[in-house]
């Protein structure tokens, strides 16, 4: 067989190929999209968690005997690994959503080559406002700057 060969069985053969090539492509946006929702969970949990932490030495470092700049130092320790997941977060997203574009974009070359040229559209980065990741990614940075604020302004101060 050589490459360009129209024979039936190298046509058949191409066929089966494209057809197996698109369900691969297909399975791979749909992980993507489930880990999107895997790392929100996992920053939600973790966010919560070290956010708590961080609030219940606030409260409790006086009768739990700790020093006031060893509190200060804990607290800004929890959001500091907070930021850090955050950051984890916002780049498995984005990530996740360029290999998102890039599989969306084999799917069309694909659906050109057997269907026909312009069978499905492909994805228009600057369509980035209607994406849900978009809002996650907002959702994650503006958490992290209300964080940040909120212990700027009232928890560190009070904590002498």
């Amino acid at each position: 067989m050589v490459a360009g060969d129209v024979r039936p069985e190298a046509e058949a053969t191409r066929n089966e190929f494209a057809l197996e090539r698109y369900r691969y492509i297909l399975q791979q946006i749909h992980a993507v999209n489930e880990n999107g929702h895997r790392f929100l969970a996992i920053y939600q949990t973790l966010a919560t968690t070290l956010v708590g932490a961080a609030l219940a030495l606030f409260v409790g470092y006086r009768r739990w005997g700790v020093e006031p700049d060893t509190a200060r130092g804990g607290i800004i320790g929890l959001l500091v690994l907070t930021t850090v997941v955050a950051a984890f977060t916002v780049t498995q997203i984005v990530v996740g959503t360029l290999a998102w574009l890039d599989y969306r974009n084999e799917e069309c070359d694909i659906t050109d080559q057997m269907v026909e040229p312009g069978f499905r559209k492909r994805p228009k980065p600057e369509n980035f406002f209607r994406w849900y990741e978009t809002y996650v990614v907002a959702f994650i940075l503006i958490s992290i700057i209300t964080m940040w604020s909120l212990a700027s302004l009232l928890m560190l101060p009070k904590v002498q």
